[in-house]
């Protein structure tokens, strides 16, 4: 049986969201471990106790921020595919979606997912797979489809882990002030694909 939870007040959910972004930028720089509740106390104003009206523990902070990251990404991801006219314009908003989320607003919260995932443990992990999943589905969906249209190579499955794998890479060299936008890196990846 599930507990339903209790609406917040947007006060409460603002301070609770501007904790786990907080929460981000510090498990990406400091890592996971070496954060103290003190440290996310202090980057949000809090007293460090007072952490734990929002959070039962360290940990579920952890999870929060995972959780903030790919559903953000799989939103924004849905929100484009929709809105796509065509097969190839379903294909660029998979590498534009992803790479403006992880080189963007989703940076620090999708970073702490690919790094810090074993920080987590083994009960929190089945949640955060559930997310994972419903991202990559979207995926498989489209790299299915344009295999079938001849658009990529047929081991789609493959193809998607490669991938992603890639540009989950990009968080380390890609550089804002270098030759290309996020844009032009994506349409350039896109390419690269492609297999006509």
């Amino acid at each position: 049986m599930s507990v339903v939870e209790t609406p917040r007040p947007p006060e409460e959910n603002n301070r609770r969201m501007a904790l786990v972004r907080a929460a981000a930028v510090l498990f990406r720089d400091q890592g996971y471990e070496r954060t103290t509740v003190r440290d996310l106390g202090s980057a949000v104003g809090m007293q460090s106790g007072s952490l734990f009206y929002h959070f039962r523990t360290k940990e579920e902070i952890l999870v929060a921020v995972m959780a903030l990251g790919i559903t953000s990404t799989t939103e924004q991801l849905a929100a484009a595919l929709a809105e796509a006219n065509s097969l190839r314009d379903k294909l660029a908003a998979l590498f534009r979606v992803h790479l403006n989320s992880l080189l963007g607003d989703n940076q620090a919260a999708l970073e702490v997912m690919l790094y810090e995932w074993r920080s987590v443990s083994e009960t929190a992990k089945p949640g955060l797979i559930v997310l994972r999943d419903r991202y990559e589905a979207l995926w498989q969906q489209v790299l299915d489809e344009a295999a079938a249209a001849g658009l990529v190579k047929q081991d789609t499955r493959l193809l998607r882990r490669t991938l992603l794998g890639s540009l989950h890479w990009t968080v380390q060299w890609y550089r804002r002030d270098g030759e290309l936008s996020v844009d032009d890196l994506a349409r350039h990846m896109l390419q690269l694909v492609l297999t006509e």
